[in-house]
């Protein structure tokens, strides 16, 4: 990556996967209603390393406001439900047999307002992964060489309205998330 196009082209792929990220994230943050999704952040001690919940078990929705998690490995029923119960998502698995069925409760204002704040928590995540991927690629742009000062600058500027529009995609990912947390 020697020109400042391929340095643009790398530093709107970075930051697009920071936007993705944020929108993975979100989905794993639970609205009051029951969704596969809201699992997918959960990480489990299984085998020796830090695999996601979905590696290890079948999670299912099948009510409104019922997830059953059917591990693999019965034996890591007690590691999952650990998991779950430790996650910030405010969860309480119950064990049936090899079957961990987890309720999940209505929302009341001060777990929504606790949702918002983690909300905007992972948003501001995001908009620094952004960050970074600008500062990074700007750095870049400043090494390049045999480059006329004026087509370093413009380099520059396209970043940042790069950079700005990354920015406000995440921004209007929160004020969505945060309107259907709050929403009654």
């Amino acid at each position: 990556m020697n020109t400042i196009p391929e340095l643009l082209k790398h530093a709107r792929e970075l930051m697009q996967k920071a936007v993705e990220n944020t929108r993975r994230e979100f989905s794993g943050i639970r609205t009051g209603k029951a969704t596969t999704s809201l699992l997918d952040t959960i990480r489990v001690d299984a085998y020796g390393s830090h695999v996601p919940l979905n590696q290890v078990a079948l999670v299912a929705a099948p009510e409104v406001r019922l997830l059953t998690v059917q591990p693999f490995d019965k034996s890591l029923a007690p590691v999952i439900e650990k998991a779950i119960r430790e996650s910030d998502l405010g969860l309480n698995p119950a064990s049936q047999g090899g079957l961990l069925r987890v309720p999940i409760p209505a929302l009341n204002e001060e777990r929504r307002k606790d949702l918002v704040k983690v909300v905007h928590k992972l948003g501001e995540e995001g908009r620094v992964a952004v960050r970074h991927a600008r500062g990074e690629a700007h750095g870049r742009i400043k090494k390049v060489e045999k480059v006329a000062e004026d087509d370093r600058t413009r380099g520059e500027k396209e970043l940042q309205k790069v950079t700005d529009e990354h920015i406000k995609l995440i921004d209007q990912l929160i004020a969505a998330k945060e309107a259907e947390i709050m929403e009654v």
